[in-house]
């Protein structure tokens, strides 16, 4: 299984607030990379947020070892031949820890940057974006006329460093499953369900099939994480953030979705309604899943909330459902990926590096030592 943070502004303990939010700047994204890195997490997410996502990622490089950078990447908004150069940098200026996010964005964020395609021709857009940016990946050289693109005898100066560069990719609608099954190797979801992730997974794997990649996709979830030593104390992390979602704060944030033609983020939106309920858990919308976090954030807004037990058992539930990544995040990032890699990621089957240097904890020996000296 693949486990990644996220590296992406906003942050802080309750960054839908002014009084709540960190600053973010260059030396405290390095130290949320560094505690990344050495923690174990398979990688990060460097999402469409406060700054440029390559950007970061480029100057983060230095400040890590082994994680895979998740970088997203938005189609109509750059050229395939452009991003396929700034892949084959990225990757081997990395040493091949590169992945992917390619995101189709939503109407409103399109036509901020210029873009006004209908939903389903966004897809379309993609479609033949992905298909030059595969051939260009494979070493091709790329001629290709569409109804979007037109490049004439595209190709790359230098291969990247990977056999081949995953491309990751998320989208509820019938035209992201298609995009999807045809072109990607991870298909992610926002925090739904296990039932309705599972429901998603046999879909789109089905369409895989079509395309003779049934087995060449995998599956993950993005997912916010209260974890606490008790259920008690998680459910009690939850009520102050619940407390700290003031109504000016809801109201923005679901006037900013209100008629979106994101699909995933219809979804995301049902699971609260919208409206912010006297007893939080009222939003808890399946055992320790919670959508609280909805409605103060655009995107995914679901969190699992426990303890460190309940929360690798809603983990395997998603496993179960045929889930092999989690994007996970809590507020602060650094604060709680610290407390997500001590007590989850031990009990995941993730592949991570035997932690390096000495622990803090005093042996008898040591105590002894120290007794003596001092």
């Amino acid at each position: 299984m693949d486990v990644l943070w996220y590296l992406t502004g906003p942050d802080g303990r309750y960054p839908w607030r002014k009084d709540g939010a960190r600053p973010l700047n260059y030396a405290y994204f390095q130290q949320i990379a560094r505690a990344v890195d050495h923690l174990g997490f398979t990688g990060a997410l460097l999402a469409t947020g406060s700054h440029d996502a390559w950007i970061q990622g480029a100057a983060l490089i230095p400040y890590t070892d082994q994680f895979q950078h998740l970088i997203a990447a938005h189609p109509p908004l750059i050229s395939p031949t452009l991003l396929a150069k700034m892949i084959t940098t990225f990757d081997q200026f990395s040493n091949g820890r590169l992945r992917v996010n390619i995101v189709n964005g939503d109407a409103k964020l399109m036509a901020q940057n210029g873009v006004h395609l209908s939903h389903d021709d966004r897809y379309a857009y993609t479609d033949e974006f992905l298909t030059v940016l595969r051939g260009l990946l494979r070493g091709e050289t790329v001629t290709f006329k569409g109804r979007f693109i037109h490049v004439v005898e595209a190709g790359l100066p230098l291969p990247p460093t990977q056999a081949k560069v995953p491309l990751w990719f998320g989208g509820s609608s019938p035209a992201a499953h298609e995009v999807a099954a045809k072109h990607i190797d991870t298909y992610l979801s926002w925090g739904e369900t296990p039932e309705q992730a599972e429901i998603k997974v046999r879909e789109v794997r089905a369409l895989a099939a079509k395309h003779e990649r049934a087995d060449a996709i995998r599956f993950g979830i993005r997912l916010y994480v209260v974890v606490r030593e008790t259920e008690e104390a998680a459910w009690a992390a939850a009520q102050d953030l619940y407390d700290h979602m003031d109504e000016d704060a809801v109201a923005g944030a679901q006037a900013y979705v209100a008629g979106i033609d994101s699909v995933g983020q219809q979804r995301m939106s049902a699971l609260h309604g919208g409206r912010k309920p006297k007893d939080l858990r009222e939003l808890e919308i399946a055992p320790n899943l919670w959508s609280g976090i909805g409605l103060v954030r655009h995107g995914p807004g679901t969190a699992l909330v426990g303890s460190p037990q309940q929360v690798v058992k809603r983990i395997n539930d998603y496993r179960d459902a045929g889930i092999e990544v989690l994007i996970a995040s809590g507020m602060p990032l650094l604060e709680e990926a610290y407390r997500f890699a001590e007590m989850v990621l031990p009990h995941l089957p993730v592949q991570r590096a035997a932690p390096q240097g000495v622990t803090s904890a005093f042996t008898k020996d040591r105590d002894a030592a120290w007794r003596v000296s001092a």
